[in-house]
């Protein structure tokens, strides 16, 4: 009996020993030794920025314009974010969305400085996609992990520390500066691995210092950064700017257009019909846009089929709204709403429109250098800037609007008055900026922290001391997961609330 056991022990080792033999040889022959063993920098580009932009639009719906009283979801309900009164349940969707997104995006980064896959033009998209999703991330919560964030698979770090807002500022910056020169080479890449600019390095190089314009300008307003924020600023404007391109019209905009085949099919269409007409327009988004006869809500000059260019479904004829934060109990009626894409009917949806995958557009920019010339930091004439702004984000939508915009301007009683004070001309910018960050993930919610405008009416039933949140808490998972450094951070930023304050909006 042992004679045979002792037999077929050998057999088996022998069999496996052939077994891992073969599967050795079978993976040396078909391996190719000239070709990498990662994904191809331009199989990763187009799903990431999908992925990217999915998670942004859908609390662009649900928080953002919430927040930022573009809608009211009519309820009575606890947790209504329009009160300002929101769980920590709602911040697990985007840290995880972003986290994982850059885990691609780094992955595209290292492909493409592989020997084999080298390609400059895509190490500088990588670090311009990087940073705009690591700016998303500080500006939402504040403190996170950044310089050791998405290791755990190559540096077996798990459990990363989170990082001071300052440094991942001015990391970021430093990025956008290599990006920068990356791109000055103006590697080719494929066109069709760019669901954004089609494979032009040039648009890309422009996008990625015109969002160097807006985190620049964020961080402005901090007293101990705001020399060196100013001076960067003017010296891409007014002193280098040659060195730093920037995006001079509304075709060099950041905007993955849905188009509806493979990949590229809108997030909104995953929302039910139902769901996305049932919130109310808030009466601040709609009674602007109606008082100043805004073409991209004008039906017979500029709509289609019956509706206005934002699909936005008149109440009784009339642009009337849903006045938000207003206290349970005080029931008001919905009125005009956005239009739901029905597969069957002609009708326009934002639910499917192309132009709804906003990154950083060029109206944003025309207000970013209002601004700045209107506080004397750059040498341009802040009119211009802030009509030039206007006028763009009117077209970007409705193309066929001529103007003249100055005539449109004053016609609506928003034209430029220089004898006017900072704070009235700031006003007046950030209203227009508002419309220009329709669809733009968080951007209204991270300007009005940061400015204070455009000013918002109070509703009696806001919550949080009827002061705009000024982040997203950590995910509960972070607090259980990551424990130390969780708790690290919270002693080092302020208390896990909606109402601390990141580092740039103290003073």
């Amino acid at each position: 009996m042992k004679k045979y056991i002792y037999i077929i022990g050998c057999a088996a080792v022998m069999f496996s020993t052939v077994l891992t033999s073969c599967k050795k040889n079978f993976e040396e022959i078909n391996t190719d030794p000239n070709s990498t063993e990662h994904a191809l920098p331009q199989q990763l580009l187009a799903p990431a920025l999908v992925n990217t932009l999915s998670a942004n639009l859908n609390r662009n719906r649900n928080f953002n314009n919430e927040l930022m009283q573009v809608t009211v979801d009519i309820n009575d309900a606890e947790g209504k974010v329009f009160r300002y009164d929101y769980r920590s349940s709602w911040s697990d969707y985007l840290y995880t969305a972003w986290y994982s997104r850059l885990t691609d995006f780094k992955a595209m980064y290292a492909t493409a400085t592989d020997t084999l896959t080298s390609n400059q033009s895509f190490q500088g998209i990588s670090l311009i996609c990087q940073s705009w999703v690591y700016s998303l991330l500080t500006d939402t919560y504040g403190d996170v992990p950044y310089f050791k964030s998405n290791m755990a698979k190559d540096s077996a770090i798990s459990y990363p520390p989170f990082d001071r807002q300052k440094d991942i500022y001015f990391d970021i910056f430093k990025q956008l500066e290599k990006a920068n020169e990356l791109l000055k080479g103006n590697v080719s890449i494929p066109g069709g691995s760019d669901p954004v600019y089609g494979g032009n390095i040039g648009k890309w190089r422009k996008f990625g210092n015109s969002l160097y314009l807006r985190l620049l300008l964020r961080l402005s307003g901090k007293a101990e950064v705001a020399d060196t924020c100013i001076k960067k600023i003017k010296e891409m404007v007014d002193v280098n700017p040659t060195q730093y391109p920037i995006m001079a019209n509304n075709d060099e905009s950041a905007i993955l257009r849905w188009t509806g085949m493979g990949p590229l099919v809108s997030p909104l269409l995953n929302v039910r019909e139902q769901d996305f007409r049932s919130p109310g327009i808030a009466s601040f988004f709609i009674d602007h846009l109606a008082a100043w006869n805004d073409p991209r809500i004008d039906i017979p000059t500029y709509g289609a089929n019956g509706y206005n260019r934002w699909a936005i479904v008149p109440y009784s004829g009339m642009y009337q709204g849903v006045p938000s934060g207003y206290a349970p109990g005080e029931n008001p009626q919905k009125k005009a709403y956005f239009n739901s894409y029905v597969s069957t009917s002609s009708a326009p949806s934002l639910m499917n429109d192309p132009m709804t995958g906003m990154i950083l557009n060029y109206p944003e920019v025309c207000f970013i250098l209002a601004e700045a010339a209107a506080k004397g930091w750059i040498s341009g004439a802040a009119d211009q800037y802030y009509n030039n702004g206007a006028m763009n984000s009117i077209t970007q939508w409705v193309p066929k609007f001529t103007g003249p915009i100055t005539n449109w301007l004053a016609a609506a009683d928003i034209q430029w008055i220089e004898s006017e004070t900072l704070d009235q001309k700031m006003e007046k910018i950030h209203l227009q900026k508002y419309y220009a960050l329709f669809l733009t993930d968080m951007q209204q919610w991270f300007e009005y922290r940061r400015t204070g405008h455009p000013v918002l009416p109070k509703g009696n039933g806001l919550k949080n001391n009827g002061i705009m949140p000024a982040r997203m808490t950590y995910p509960v998972f972070v607090q259980s997961a990551n424990p130390g450094n969780y708790k690290a951070a919270v002693a080092a930023q302020g208390a896990d609330l909606i109402s601390t304050q990141v580092w740039w909006q103290k003073p």
